[in-house]
């Protein structure tokens, strides 16, 4: 069996493991914003590579394609990353100093 834990055990470990949204906007707000942020730049990205290889139409030619193959890849892909939770501790300890 396990062992008991007192009262400031389980608020210790609901410190160190529980986690909190520190952006600062509605926590409710992040279902709708966190895929558009992921489709603002996936769309970016099909729409460069579509004017790039816009020029590839008619009868194949090797040295176009190295050219547009070159200008497809020498740009790097847009991206963006969800910042993740804080843990509970510095979530509250921020909100105490601010």
């Amino acid at each position: 069996m396990r062992r008991r834990r007192s009262p400031q055990e389980k608020k210790a470990l609901s410190y160190a493991l529980d986690c909190r949204n520190d952006y600062g906007g509605n926590d409710k707000a992040s279902r709708l914003a966190i895929p558009r942020n992921k489709r603002f730049p996936r769309r970016a990205n099909r729409h460069h590579d579509h004017q790039r290889l816009a020029g590839l139409t008619g009868a194949p030619d090797p040295a176009i394609d190295e050219v547009v193959e070159v200008r497809l890849r020498g740009r790097r892909p847009k991206s963006w990353r969800k910042l993740p939770d804080l843990p509970l501790g510095r979530h509250v300890e921020r909100r105490r100093h601010a």
